[in-house]
């Protein structure tokens, strides 16, 4: 890994000013670029086009009828062309270099507390657990009414997280309306360091307690040593420990290394996790564990669905390879390719794909091919007479080319289309500002759930509210009605048409009555998160988590989990 200081440059001189100079500099990279271009036949097509990119760009300097902007203009460029490659080799300007750090250490400066966007108006939407927001007693559903005196009204969520970052220790007036009381009064807020945990949470569970439970969200730097300490601090409450769960799902990634530190928490000193393999082979490794393993007998079982991703399907990955652990859940998502960040000068960065990566059993589980596109540009899956196979430790065969498919399947309900309304239309988050405020305390957060009246409550304050949708089966009639008018057939089977879609028309009531479970579920963990955070999402959805009810299955099924690792399996 590398650590980098980054510097501001500041250039606040107007582009006339210097025109003279970018263009001789401009000029003078040109003629360069083409003798040395002339020299090296294998870099020519190379050195020709910077030369027209270059000559380009200073005709737009010179003769545009109005001024331009170079940073945007080239920005623009840039990504334009890396969308022919990849989605993870991206351009990072100055600007942009705080919004990358966080993603790889989960630290930033501000108040701690993310912003939710209804029409023209902004609302506080999470409160993080001991942040600023939460100690100066914001809380979700506060009306966003001015950010040191900027009116934010009609203003974007990306805007107003602009203003509200910025260097601990610094301080920033927001002016709120309680979503309580309604009204409206101004804090004085200082910035503070936020660091979004890795581990948001950890608990032993099962009926005896005796299953060790972690929530990884992302791969930050450290985020290996604090699933050690979660682990270790649940053994230590429950030294007679019958199993672990490590839960990978929506997880989209992040440092390969940490997911090496990972793995050596359940292998070995000296395991080969992963090899990277790519265009320059002096960059090519092998990167093994090289510390104590903390345990490597208690059953394992790492949950991952189809938004688990990168660093997550090493980790999965590899423990299905050595036969470690039980993958459960969906098929991962598919990205076996290693990233790295290059320096450009100016505090500008490009993250650039410099390999694939492989898994102890040497496959690569890269399911998109982005080395071949077709006509239109679009790319598709690896197809399946490509994919190959390869053997696990105790002789089971794996597939790559297609992520990491579990040992135990678990098929999920699809989110209805009532449910994604409801909650995109903020009507679940309302609604849990509602029962927050009538509500001082509610159960524990695993505990906690709705009464069959408590959410008869919630349909009839919904019940006039506007969440019409369309279903699929009704959008699909609507295309072939147009097909049907473009082909001249609609006059003819008009009345068929009607008669289906009165037949098709979705009851709004009964909808919401035959998706009953699902709403009440997603109502029931926002309202836990008004009082538990994060951590309190997570502790109540517990309570309806299929994969979990699998995990807990196997590991008190031994001869069940054995099973699946047996060769055949």
């Amino acid at each position: 890994m590398y650590y980098l200081k980054y510097r501001t440059l500041k250039m606040k001189k107007k582009l006339s000013k210097y025109k003279g100079f970018l263009t001789g500099v401009i000029v003078s990279a040109s003629a360069f670029l083409f003798i040395h271009a002339r020299s090296n036949d294998p870099y020519f097509e190379i050195s020709k086009n910077l030369d027209i990119y270059a000559n380009l760009f200073k005709e737009l300097n010179t003769y545009y009828v109005d001024p331009i902007e170079p940073g945007k203009l080239v920005k623009t460029g840039v990504d334009a062309m890396l969308e022919e490659l990849d989605p993870y080799t991206n351009y990072i300007t100055e600007a942009d270099i705080e919004e990358y750090q966080f993603m790889t250490t989960g630290k930033y400066g501000g108040i701690g507390a993310s912003m939710r966007r209804k029409g023209d108006d902004i609302y506080i939407g999470d409160v993080y657990e001991n942040s600023p927001a939460q100690k100066a007693g914001l809380h979700p559903g506060d009306l966003l009414e001015s950010i040191d005196n900027q009116i934010v009204k009609g203003k974007s969520v990306d805007d107003l997280s602009g203003l509200l970052k910025g260097s601990p220790g610094t301080q920033i007036s927001i002016k709120i309306k309680d979503a309580f009381t309604h009204i409206s009064t101004t804090k004085l807020l200082t910035r503070g360091e936020i660091e979004i945990s890795s581990v948001p949470f950890y608990s032993l569970i099962g009926e005896q307690n005796n299953i060790a439970y972690v929530k990884l969200t992302q791969f930050t730097q450290g985020c290996a040593r604090q699933v050690r300490q979660a682990f270790d601090s649940l053994s230590k409450a429950q030294p007679a420990l019958k199993g672990l769960v490590l839960d990978l799902r929506n997880n989209p990634g992040g440092l390969l290394t940490e997911a090496v530190d990972l793995c050596n928490i359940f292998i070995d000193k000296g395991q080969l996790v992963v090899s990277t393999k790519g265009k320059v082979p002096y960059m090519d490794e092998e990167y093994k564990t090289n510390g104590v393993v903390w345990n490597k007998d208690l059953p394992l079982t790492v949950l991952v669905n189809h938004s688990s991703a990168s660093a997550s399907e090493i980790v999965a990955g590899t423990m299905q390879d050595l036969d470690r652990g039980v993958i459960i859940g969906e098929r991962s998502y598919g990205k076996g390719l290693v990233q790295k960040t290059r320096p450009l000068g100016f505090n500008a960065q490009l993250k650039l794909t410099i390999a694939k990566y492989y898994t102890p059993s040497g496959r690569c589980i890269q399911a998109i091919d982005y080395t071949h596109r077709n006509a239109d540009g679009s790319v598709g899956y690896v197809p399946d007479s490509l994919k190959k196979s390869y053997k696990t430790k105790m002789g089971r065969t794996v597939k790559s080319g297609g992520g990491v498919d579990p040992e135990a399947y678990v098929k999920n309900e699809p989110m209805s289309m009532i449910a994604v309304t409801l909650y995109t239309k903020n009507y679940l988050f309302d609604y849990a500002t509602e029962y927050a405020s009538k509500h001082t305390t509610i159960a524990e957060a695993a505990k906690f759930s709705l009464t069959d009246a408590e959410f008869n409550q919630f349909a009839k304050w919904v019940e006039n509210k506007d969440y019409s949708y369309a279903t699929e089966t009704e959008i699909g009639l609507d295309s072939l009605k147009k097909l049907a008018i473009k082909e001249n057939y609609y006059e003819e089977t008009k009345n068929e048409f009607d008669a289906l879609k009165a037949k098709l028309s979705h009851d709004k009531k009964q909808d919401l009555l035959k998706h009953k479970d699902q709403v009440k579920h997603m109502l029931e963990n926002e309202i836990a998160s008004r009082y538990y955070y994060q951590r309190g999402r997570l502790a109540q959805a517990m309570q309806y988590d299929k994969e979990l009810d699998k995990a807990l299955s196997l590991i008190n099924n031994p001869a069940e989990y054995k099973g699946l690792l047996k060769p055949g399996k």
